[in-house]
């Protein structure tokens, strides 16, 4: 006997207020993420504080960029009840749109802090892998993100999942793809790779951020295309059938593309942001080394502006302190014939 949610969304409750899953699993994941920012940054001398701050500035950020991402594409949805517009702890965020939302309080953040864009960028990209691994399964609890319908034996005996995840897939009438925990493990190995990569000497600055986007973008446009939940608009036919054909290696594996509302659009803009996001990442990569922009290898010491500046600075009091007369030696007086030593 399966049941249409097998994990209670909610936590406990305080008084009258519930605490969701979803809501302290993005906690958590953002914990992690700032673990690991904090600690690379000591091997740069960056003090712990200025990831904290960071966090409470940029979660924010996050949160509301990827609801309003997330808003734009299902406006039908929330135009007649704009109060839904604020309940995210039901679901409904768009990761694409919380990247839009950090990074523009990164480049706001870090310029404040005299610290280069691409330096911190750089050191933040393995937490944000971890944020959204984490973060994922908040989707796995609320029973969204899903994928299309898949036989109980696929999910049992070829990807040898424990019951849990396995009654928690069973949504409505039939099993669906674990879309979620796709996405988490491809994470978990990016993470892995982007901490192999930042000891590389030839990895320059900004090189480790843009490959985060590429490799999380290339396991995005594979993934999303199983999901039946994608936002999607309508587009011209031959892109949709680009789309679909650079997914058409997955079917090989056994994969069916999720079922898409042709009503409702034939291309997911999440897919089609991943590519393009892929081809952004690349070119820029290139162009950067053409150019000789990235002069910093990921390696060097990154140095704050302002602090460097400030350390200039010769206090007013050290200036007006009177320096110290050097000491001259005076000659010894000539000795008298009496005081000459006698042999």
């Amino acid at each position: 006997m399966f049941f249409s949610l097998a994990i209670d969304p909610i936590v406990f409750s305080i008084g009258s207020l519930p605490v969701h899953w979803y809501g302290l699993i993005l906690g958590v994941g953002a914990l992690a993420g700032l673990f690991l920012a904090i600690q690379e940054g000591k091997r740069f001398n960056i003090p712990q504080e200025f990831f904290m701050d960071m966090l409470l500035l940029g979660v924010p950020s996050a949160i509301i960029g990827a609801r309003i991402y997330f808003v734009a594409f299902k406006w039908e949805d929330y135009k007649d009840n704009l109060i839904d517009v604020f309940k995210i702890w039901n679901g409904g965020i768009a990761i694409y749109g919380a990247l839009i939302g950090a990074i523009i309080c990164g480049i706001i953040y870090f310029r404040y802090k005299g610290y280069a864009f691409w330096r911190i960028a750089d050191i933040c990209a393995p937490g944000l892998l971890a944020g959204q691994m984490i973060g994922r399964w908040g989707n796995f609890v609320n029973q969204e993100a899903y994928g299309g319908v898949v036989e109980e034996s696929f999910l049992r005996d070829k990807l040898h999942l424990p019951d849990f995840i396995v009654n928690q897939m069973y949504i409505g009438d039939a099993f669906h793809h674990p879309t979620f925990l796709y996405e988490s493990l491809w994470s978990l190995l990016g993470i892995l790779l982007l901490m192999v990569l930042r000891r590389q000497k030839f990895v320059r600055a900004g090189e480790i951020f843009l490959s985060y986007f590429i490799w999380y973008s290339i396991g995005r446009f594979f993934i999303e295309a199983l999901r039946t939940d994608s936002l999607a608009f309508k587009g011209n036919s031959g892109v949709a059938s680009f789309l679909n054909g650079l997914w058409s290696p997955m079917k090989w594996l056994g994969f069916e593309q999720g079922y898409l509302d042709p009503a409702y659009g034939n291309i997911r803009s999440s897919q089609l942001l991943a590519l393009l996001t892929i081809l952004a990442a690349i070119l820029l990569i290139i162009v950067r080394r053409v150019t000789g922009q990235p002069k910093d290898h990921y390696s060097d010491p990154i140095v704050s502006t302002k602090a460097a500046a400030a350390d200039a600075v010769v206090p007013e009091s050290a200036a007006h302190t009177p320096q110290s007369a050097p000491q001259v030696r005076q000659p010894e007086p000539e000795k008298t014939p009496d005081e000459l030593p006698k042999e």
